[in-house]
């Protein structure tokens, strides 16, 4: 019975090296803009330990950045669905931890680009409320500051109309402001200087707001950084064009 347990003890241990060892090799590979190699490490990752929670959330988040530049419709959407399950599968094994908050609300925005007004309606109410919860748990998570920021964008742009339609058929949305939006990409940048999507937000955000000076700025300043990630590539292209619209 004790040679049992001994080898029990010692298959447990070479088991948590593997996950450690795997969980840093993933995280190599997303350094290394390897995105889809990456997801397929965490997926290892979670053959061995199902309830693993960084793999959770690393799958999550990777699923819909892959499906967000998928062109096939049928793969797109089974990819953010993906997302959308394995950030359920982390909501319920820590409801309260800021990251996995961040895939929820990720994955909710990703899956509202494939449903219909009413689920959108509902998803916006949960985005925000997810975003809100990253930052109790976590008021230094720039990721999280950086999804609210965009969510008052977007519901702020909303017309008369838009609003009135909503609330009349899908229920009330909460209030947004493109002020909000603004300061809380101001948190963002100021916990994650290098974060080259804020900066491209930002620029938006302060063109929306007729300050062209502060927009241009930005985006000067967003050229000079280096690529974080694989989608910085698109980012620093859309804010190229951005800047050209701008001059």
């Amino acid at each position: 019975m004790k040679w049992f347990f001994l080898l029990l003890l010692l298959s447990y241990r070479s088991s948590a090296q593997d996950v450690a060892a795997l969980l840093n090799h993933g995280a190599q590979l997303e350094g290394a803009f390897r995105e889809a190699d990456a997801l397929s490490v965490y997926q290892r990752v979670l053959t061995l330990q199902p309830h693993q929670l960084i793999a959770l959330c690393r799958c999550s988040d990777l699923s819909c950045r892959i499906g967000n530049r998928e062109r096939d419709r049928e793969k797109k959407i089974g990819l953010f669905r993906a997302g959308y399950r394995y950030g359920q599968a982390a909501y319920r094994l820590d409801s309260l931890n800021s990251e996995v908050n961040i895939v929820m609300a990720f994955s909710l925005a990703r899956m509202a680009l494939i449903q219909s007004g009413k689920e959108k309606v509902a998803a916006a109410r949960d985005i925000k409320r997810f975003a809100q919860q990253a930052i109790r748990a976590d008021p230094a998570n720039y990721k999280a500051w950086h999804i609210l920021g965009r969510w008052n964008y977007e519901v702020s742009d909303l017309n008369f109309l838009e609003r009135t339609l909503a609330r009349w058929f899908f229920g009330e949305l909460p209030e947004a402001s493109l002020g909000e939006a603004v300061r809380d990409y101001e948190k963002s940048r100021s916990l994650k200087p290098d974060f080259l999507l804020n900066y491209y937000e930002l620029a938006r955000a302060y063109r929306r707001e007729g300050r062209k000076d502060l927009a241009v700025g930005l985006l000067q300043q967003m050229e000079r950084l280096p690529d974080g990630m694989y989608d910085d590539r698109t980012v620093r292209q859309q804010g190229q064009q951005l800047l050209a619209e701008l001059r």
